[in-house]
This record gives C-alpha cells, sequence and structure tokens, in this order.
C-alpha cells in the first residue's frame, strides 16, 4: 500500500485522493472513505484525545443544563427554554460528528455507506443552521427584555417560544432538505476518497464529475442566506439594547443590564470566529497544508456545542448555583 505523505497541501488533494483510491472506475459508489486528518495520519490516536474530551464536555455540559432546567421551576422561562433548544441542537450536532471521527481515530474505521454519508451531511448542516437560529432567538429574548421589560412575560409566552422553536427547526430542515437530493444525483466516477473526518457537503459534491454548480452555488445560497440574515437580526437587536443600556442614568444600573448579555455575546463570538477563521484560511491560504484546513473546519463544529454550557454554567448565576447545590446534595 502507498505510504500517506505527511504534508498534504490543498492543491495536492486531487492527485493524493487518485493514487490511493482502489476504485477509480465507478459510478455511485455504494461506500466512501473519510480519511480522517490527510496527512496526520500516524497521530490520530493523539489528535483524538482533546477531540474526545472536547466530546464529553460538550455531552455533559449540555445534559446538565437540560436537567437543571427540567428540575427547576424557577428556570421554567423563555430564556432557559432557548437555551435548552441549544443544548439539544449542540447534543445532536456533536454527536453527528464524533462518533464516526473517533472509530476513524481509534479503530481505522474509515468506510462510511453511501446514505449513511448522506444522513450524516444533512444532520451536520441541519444542526449548524439550527444552531444559529438558536442564537437568534436568544438574542431576541434578550432585546424584549431589555428594552421592553414590562412586555417580556405577555410577549414570550410559552406558545409563542415553541412557535418561535418550531420556526427555527422548519427554516433548518427545509433549507438543508435540498443538499441530500442533489448529491444523490451526482454520478461519482473519480474517487470514493472524502479528506475528512466526517461527509461535509462540499467534500463529497468536489467527488462528482460533471456539472455540479448547482450544488455549489445552493450551498452558497444556504450560507449567505443564513449568516447574513441571522447576523442582521441580531446586529439589529443589539444597537438597540445599546441604545436602551446607555440610556440608563446609573452607572450600575447600566453594568447590570449588559451583564445579561455578556453570556449571549460570548455565545456569538464562539459560533462566529471559528467559522470566520475557517472561511479567511479556506480563501487565502492557498499555501495552508490541507490537515490545517480540515482541523480548523472540525474546530468550527465541535468548539462552540464544547463552550456554549461552560459558558451558560459559568456566566449565569442561576444554573450555576443549582448546578453546585446538585452536587453537593449528592455528596
Amino acid at each position: 500500500m502507498q505510504e500517506t505523505p505527511f504534508y498534504l497541501r490543498v492543491g495536492d488533494l486531487h492527485s493524493y485522493s487518485m493514487s490511493n483510491s482502489s476504485t477509480t472506475d465507478f459510478t455511485n459508489p455504494s461506500t466512501f472513505i473519510l480519511l480522517g486528518i490527510p496527512g496526520l495520519e500516524a497521530a490520530h490516536v493523539w489528535i483524538s484525545i482533546p477531540f474526545c474530551t472536547m466530546y464529553a464536555i460538550a455531552i455533559l455540559g449540555n445534559s446538565a443544563i437540560l436537567l437543571i432546567v427540567k428540575m427547576e421551576p424557577s428556570l421554567h422561562g423563555p430564556m432557559y427554554y432557548f437555551l435548552c433548544m441549544l443544548a439539544i441542537t449542540d447534543l445532536v450536532l456533536s454527536t453527528s460528528i464524533l462518533p464516526k471521527m473517533l472509530a476513524i481515530f481509534w479503530f481505522n474505521s474509515r468506510e462510511i455507506d453511501f446514505d449513511a454519508c448522506l444522513t450524516q451531511m444533512y444532520f451536520t448542516a441541519c444542526f449548524s443552521v439550527m444552531e444559529s437560529g438558536f442564537i437568534v432567538t436568544m438574542g431576541f429574548d434578550r432585546y424584549v427584555a431589555i428594552c421592553h421589560p414590562l412586555r417580556h412575560s405577555t410577549t414570550l409566552t410559552i406558545p409563542v417560544v415553541a412557535k418561535m422553536g418550531l420556526a427555527v427547526v422548519l427554516r433548518s430542515s427545509m433549507l438543508v432538505l435540498p443538499y441530500p437530493f442533489l448529491v444523490r444525483q451526482w454520478q461519482y466516477c473519480r474517487t470514493n476518497i472524502i479528506p475528512e473526518p466526517f461527509c461535509a457537503h462540499m467534500a463529497v459534491v468536489k467527488l462528482a464529475c460533471g456539472d455540479t454548480h448547482v450544488s455549489s452555488y445552493y450551498g452558497l445560497f444556504v450560507l449567505l442566506c443564513v449568516m447574513g440574515l441571522d447576523g442582521i437580526f441580531i446586529t439589529v437587536s443589539y444597537i438597540q439594547i445599546l441604545r436602551a443600556i446607555f440610556s440608563l442614568s446609573a452607572k450600575e444600573a447600566r453594568l447590570k443590564t449588559f451583564g445579561t448579555c455578556v453570556s449571549h455575546l460570548c455565545v456569538i463570538l464562539t459560533f462566529c470566529i471559528p467559522g470566520l477563521f475557517s472561511s479567511l484560511t479556506y480563501r487565502f491560504g492557498k499555501n495552508v497544508p490541507l490537515h490545517f484546513h480540515v482541523l480548523i473546519g472540525n474546530m468550527n463544529l465541535l468548539v462552540p456545542p464544547m463552550l456554549h454550557s461552560i459558558i451558560y454554567g459559568v456566566r449565569t448565576k442561576e444554573i450555576r448555583y443549582r448546578l453546585l447545590r446538585f452536587i453537593t446534595y449528592k455528596e
């Protein structure tokens, strides 16, 4: 078997895939081969340690948030309902990626069924869009709570919160639904090797032969639609929030009010910064090794689910207090 080169650049991917595939003449393969982190196969076991740690923290942290909110009637409010929706999204998103990734790192289990690959691709994209949507709803909750505090309880009732959550789920499901159908219709006659540890949408599209501009353009449309609209909603919300905060006369009141937004602002940063860095690296880092692109792209999906639970667990007094009380009571 040909030894995998330690150092790969993005431009070398096509020749590497073709030389390492034993099935270059086929149409619509029944399985794909996931490379993991190309060029760092020898270090897969060591790379799995931080990935597994992030997954464990995401599972434990988000599960703890769901359990605490369920057990404490005083937390049954709009902010915590939206937080639970985000926690469920983070659990599904990380679980759709990490188990297969760890199987590659630990057991060299690289094959994935074609339908399983499309399913993973759909869930990964769908819950990434959903994550963005719930961050927007949490921003709207902060807007109403600060700019219209007297109407907060009447505006964000339980039925309204449920409808907003349902709207986010439907938007994500419908926007991403064409992905697997478009990918399924293409002919695959080049290689079945995916230079990723999971089935990313564009990574699969690039394997198809023929004109795949429809998939590429639709993927760009979804990206611009989601990030553009969600970014506008969050920006407008925080412009109004900051206007309301600076209209307060007392400095202490301004700081206290702004403090209620810090957790949400941290969540926005953890969601946007990895994605922005990954996008800039992909577009302008032409000489950056392929394994660096893959690592950054995976961090973009795995770091936010881990940090969200930490941010709200540390920053939110009610959750922190009840978590400590629950731990000490168990002891």
